[in-house]
């Protein structure tokens, strides 16, 4: 009486069912957080090229000051002086009533860069979709002659 073992044989494939699913949940976790990783504000900056905006209407233009204060100017109306709160409200309102008029920001050259770049974020979070940002054409003057 001999008894036979029968031999399993090694399977050399690998199981590959595993790693499926980890890849659809990490796909899964990506196109959940993609959306939520929006931390820039988005504007069109002009080209170096760039000719002057040609409107019937005034643009609104806020203004950010060399120690970062805010200012207002929406079509004609005078320059005025705005908190961050009323400036949100202010340009809302004024982007509701003039969709495709565009909304410009004036920084001071001397002006620290977050100011201006919390500006621009105060402007998205009042609903605006573009926001350009104003320069002055170069002149042979010295900086502080220009006008």
């Amino acid at each position: 009486m001999s008894i036979r073992r029968h031999k399993r044989k090694l399977k050399a494939e690998i199981n590959v069912v595993p790693y499926i699913y980890v890849m659809l949940v990490l796909l899964i976790i990506f196109m959940v957080t993609a959306p939520l990783l929006n931390l820039g504000v988005d504007i069109q900056l002009p080209q170096s090229a760039a000719k002057s905006i040609q409107n019937d209407k005034e643009p609104a233009v806020v203004s950010v000051d060399e120690e970062g204060g805010l200012f207002l100017t929406l079509g004609a109306t005078e320059r005025e002086s705005i908190d961050a709160e009323t400036l949100v409200k202010k340009v809302s309102a004024f982007v509701k009533e003039n969709p495709q008029l565009p909304v410009l920001v004036a920084g001071d050259q001397r002006a620290d860069y977050g100011k201006i770049y919390q500006a621009m974020v105060l402007l998205q979070s009042a609903g605006v979709p573009k926001v350009g940002l104003m320069s002055q054409p170069v002149t042979d003057e010295p900086a502080g002659r220009a006008r």
